[in-house]
């Protein structure tokens, strides 16, 4: 099989907030350095950073902080995440939103004062969610691809990265292995260091709010490049995905959480308010336990005709609404609903891993010159993600890894040798499908996603997940036994949802393990038969590594190296946070 050769300085994986924020910090750390981006779809126009609707977190108004901001963080992460993580995204956020506005161009709301507006996001002790509308996403990636494009930065479009290539020597990262979706043949890029940026996408569930083509590739890789992951039974379900029924590719879509922060209300099948039975809260109760709320009220029976519950705002007044959410009532609208002036339908969807690649405050991996950021990341959350948070994670960390990478090539003369017969096994790997006769891959997709919701979802219990994890092998088991049929490799979309979910089955298997070893519950993970969060001096994170064709889980203690359980920074009784060096 032929492959293409190519070199460069740096190379990242991914294009969302993460990824062309290090390309930028990258160039302009060093102008002189080659540094190319590879994407599986089209610079921009992919990506979960674009879909970010809600806003990004930061600390700057009087009376908040960044100890107030840390708190929350740690507290609604239920005690999991690593702690010099968070407080380096709630202090790195100040810095990063300045840039947003005064180098990148973003505009953002405003009060009347010219101050930032910041809106109310669950789960926080402040409003302090930085917006542009509830199109804050679109607002960051216009702005940041036009800058990266006016940079000398290297595109790869339409690449998919299928096998992270060691040195030959073991020293490190070498290459990355694609394959070139428009020709349909291997290529090989060379790079002396590289950012793993794919973000995730839990869409092995029924309901998912990423985008189909979101299926994990980057923590596949990861895996079995050796590295290992974290936290990844935490899957957090958005409570608000749209329901559109049949007639629309739309449900799952996320109807923001700034609805339920601006007065919003759930409304039952039985037209009843019901949010309060579950939590002081209401309806501004964290994620997860909106969630089960919601759920909760779905197993009753007490739905709507697609079976979800109801959003409803008109309350608040319809113009308030369709001026304050614009993209949201207008993607209603598209879908045939009134979200201004009338109810609609809703249901718990997948929409982000908290657990990912164990990684260090400046990006780096324990492999030599590979690097991650984003969603491919586990420790930065733990438990459970606050609205808000998950943007201002891409863009603080992805900064910090183009700088750190920068740093890292400047001491490396030479690119490593590749391990040649990594490259070899993932060219089979990839052809593998080309072997075996055609078979009904999205039914396979479509039986996996209803698995995952049914036994490894909102509510968990050991029967049902040792029932999933024992359908997870029969999925796998179907997967190897169907191929494509061989033809034309360029744009060959049969065979990119066969390698889509391969990567989906690959992990949906580590989320099952993981939630199967934590005996107790926390944010997003609830366990029906552990119902209680457990000590929370003696937390424990899961830790998955491959090993052969299986899988080495461990419970490894949490580190308090700034705050511990019973204490808070904001009530001084406990020590300053150390600097955390990026």
């Amino acid at each position: 099989m032929q492959i293409e050769n190519h070199k460069t300085d740096i190379l990242i994986l991914g294009t969302g907030g993460a990824g062309l924020f290090a390309a930028l910090h990258a160039k302009k750390a060093n102008p002189a350095l080659k540094v190319s981006v590879a994407v599986k779809g089209l610079l921009g126009k992919c990506g979960c950073t674009r879909m970010v609707q809600g806003g990004y977190n930061v600390a700057l108004s009087a009376g908040d902080s960044v100890e107030r901001h840390f708190m929350d963080t740690i507290e609604g992460g239920k005690w999991l995440p690593r702690q010099d993580l968070a407080w380096r995204l709630v202090e790195g956020a100040i810095e990063r939103v300045r840039e947003l506005e005064n180098e990148i161009g973003c505009f953002f709301d405003r009060n009347p004062d010219g101050t930032l507006h910041q809106k109310a996001f669950a789960g926080q002790s402040f409003d302090r969610t930085v917006h542009k509308a509830d199109l804050t996403g679109i607002e960051i990636i216009n702005r940041l691809m036009e800058q990266v494009r006016a940079l000398d930065v290297e595109e790869m479009e339409e690449h998919r990265a299928i096998e992270l290539i060691p040195a030959a020597d073991g020293s490190g990262i070498a290459a990355v292995l694609f394959i070139d979706m428009r020709r349909g043949t291997y290529r090989m890029v060379q790079a002396k260091a590289v950012l793993l940026a794919t973000g995730a996408g839990p869409t092995m569930y029924r309901y998912h709010t990423p985008s189909g083509d979101k299926t994990c590739d980057g923590l596949a890789m990861a895996m079995r490049y050796g590295l290992s992951l974290r936290d990844m039974e935490m899957v957090q379900f958005h409570p608000t995905g749209l329901l559109g029924g049949p007639e629309t590719r739309m449900t799952g879509t996320v109807l923001e959480e700034g609805l339920r922060g601006a007065g919003g209300y759930l409304i039952n099948g039985n037209g009843e308010r019901f949010m309060t039975n579950y939590d002081s809260r209401g309806e501004r109760a964290t994620r997860d336990v909106v969630s089960r709320g919601i759920y909760a009220e779905m197993r009753a029976g007490r739905t709507g005709p697609m079976g979800g519950i109801y959003i409803q705002m008109s309350h608040l007044g319809p113009e308030k609404v369709a001026k304050t959410f614009p993209g949201m009532v207008n993607r209603c609208k598209d879908c045939g609903f009134d979200l201004a002036a009338g109810r609609v339908e809703v249901v718990p969807t997948a929409h982000y891993l908290m657990g990912g690649v164990e990684f260090n405050v400046d990006g780096s991996t324990a492999s030599p010159g590979l690097f991650a950021a984003g969603e491919d990341c586990g420790g930065v959350h733990g438990a459970n993600r606050l609205g808000g948070n998950g943007v201002a994670n891409s863009t603080v960390f992805g900064g910090i890894a183009g700088d750190s990478m920068a740093a890292y090539v400047a001491n490396v003369s030479q690119w490593r040798e590749p391990d040649k017969r990594v490259i070899q096994s993932g060219i089979e790997r990839a052809e593998y499908p080309f072997s075996r006769p055609a078979g009904a891959i999205h039914q396979l997709r479509d039986a996996l996603a209803q698995t995952m919701w049914d036994d490894v979802g909102v509510l968990r219990n050991e029967a049902a997940m040792r029932r999933g994890l024992d359908a997870i092998g029969t999925h796998r088991a179907s997967l190897l036994g169907m191929g494509v049929a061989d033809g034309d490799r360029r744009y060959n979309v049969t065979w990119h949802d066969w390698l889509n979910l391969q990567s989906l089955v690959d992990l949906s298997r580590v989320i099952a393990v993981s939630a199967l070893a934590r005996e107790n519950s926390r944010g997003a993970h609830f366990r029906q038969d552990f119902p209680d969060a457990g000590d929370l001096h003696t937390s424990r994170y899961t830790r998955v590594t491959a090993d052969g064709d299986g899988l080495r889980l461990e419970m490894v203690p949490v580190t308090f190296d700034i705050v511990r359980p019973g204490t808070s920074l904001i009530s001084g009784e406990a020590g300053q946070p150390p600097k955390v060096e990026a």
